[in-house]
């Protein structure tokens, strides 16, 4: 229930992450480069562009006042974090509209979440929209750092709340944001194969049940890249006709908690989460978390992040136990544990009750711990989501029954 840190970040120091719901979609925010006197002089432009475009658009804006030729990226691939230099081509087919600033946003392919804003000046503020000559091809160039994950730019000119009208609605993501090019490959999303309890185990908090050694272990990594964490988490998952069964072993030499009641925004504090997409529609899913103090949040979306419905019960059971002492931060403790007995006929939309050998649904796995209480955040995760949410659906890995 929670956003995460936007575009790479160094460090999982996941601080953004703690908002319920909050929603991480930004709007332009230009950043004006001024330019030394001697700088200031006529826009550039060109007879054409260049043949060698990235990307070829030719959509409109503005009732094709103007048209957005392409983009050109160099280096075409390039490894996380590596300098890319983006060229962007328009022209003027009539007197382009007043006072509008140009965006180039930075996006999730899939949710069109904002990975990160590059909004600038065109032409370092030498060719504002107002001043292009009819007919003439304008390049814009600009530096980004390559994401850490498969995006798309996207970009466009705004002035105030509004954005210029992209006339092909096949040619922008909806909110009058033009696609321009691909960055990346998409990531292979993670499976899990979720073997047949021979016998269920006992929900006490306790892993030493015979029937977690059937259960194949799984490490979480960093929630937004992959990297590795400081904090090691291990999961196992189990399932009979009734019920999936979850596990989660946190190290953790601070176990605490200072949320009590049920549904209390949890997602604040230390806690561990498992995300169920039954159907795999990308659309309906269920968010469960269980706190180091036992208690739960659970809640069902009819949409990502949309309507939040914390008065639907999973009538799962939960047990926690904590190695260690819970909410003293003068003693160092060990960890905590903790299993989930999950009804799944209470899940949103199970394509079968019980699930049939082969069914594949959509999940994830996290972990959010305090470092140092609220100061620093590390985030975990089974399918690094590679944007700054964990209601990342496309993201979300396979669960299989085996």
């Amino acid at each position: 229930m929670r956003s995460l840190p936007l575009s790479v970040l160094p460090l999982l120091t996941l601080t953004l992450m703690l908002a319920a719901c909050r929603d991480e979609q930004a709007g332009p925010r230009p950043r004006t480069q001024k330019l030394p006197p001697a700088e200031q002089t006529q826009l550039h432009t060109l007879d054409a562009a260049p043949p060698e475009l990235t990307f070829r658009s030719g959509a409109t804006f503005g009732g094709g006042a103007v048209v957005y030729l392409g983009s050109r990226v160099t280096p075409a691939q390039a490894a996380s974090g590596q300098p890319v230099t983006l060229s962007h081509y328009f022209q003027a087919l009539r007197p382009p509209p007043q006072d509008f600033k140009f965006f180039v946003h930075i996006i999730d392919p899939a949710s069109g979440q904002l990975l990160m804003n590059a909004d600038h000046d065109f032409q370092n503020g030498l060719a504002p929209l107002a001043m292009w000559p009819v007919g003439k091809v304008l390049e814009d160039t600009h530096t980004i750092p390559m994401p850490g994950s498969p995006a798309r730019v996207v970009l466009g000119f705004w002035r105030g709340d509004e954005r210029l009208p992209v006339d092909d609605p096949r040619a922008h993501d909806g909110s009058n944001r033009m696609l321009g090019p691909t960055l990346g490959s998409e990531p292979e999303l993670p499976e899990y194969k979720v073997h047949r309890a021979k016998k269920p185990p006992v929900i006490d908090g306790s892993l030493e049940d015979e029937a977690w050694k059937d259960a194949t272990p799984v490490v979480l990594h960093g929630s937004l890249d992959g990297r590795p964490v400081a904090l090691r988490t291990e999961a196992r998952l189990l399932y009979d006709d009734a019920n999936l069964y979850v596990s989660f072993d946190a190290e953790d030499p601070d176990v605490w908690g200072a949320l009590l009641k049920r549904d209390d925004p949890i997602y604040n504090e230390d806690v561990v989460e498992i995300f169920l997409d039954a159907n795999a529609d990308g659309k309906t899913y269920n968010e469960l978390e269980v706190s180091p103090h036992n208690v739960i949040f659970d809640a069902y979306f009819p949409a990502r992040r949309q309507g939040m419905d914390t008065s639907w019960d999973s009538g799962m059971k939960t047990a926690v136990k904590v190695h260690g002492t819970i909410d003293n931060p003068a003693d160092r403790d060990e960890r905590w544990t903790v299993e989930l007995q999950i009804p799944i006929a209470r899940l949103a939309e199970v394509p079968n009750i019980p699930p049939k050998k082969g069914d594949r649904w959509r999940f994830n796995l996290y972990r959010l711990d305090h470092l140092e209480r609220h100061k620093v955040v590390e985030g975990q995760a089974f399918s690094p989501t590679f944007v700054p949410d964990f209601h990342a659906l496309p993201r979300f890995g396979w669960l299989t029954f085996d």
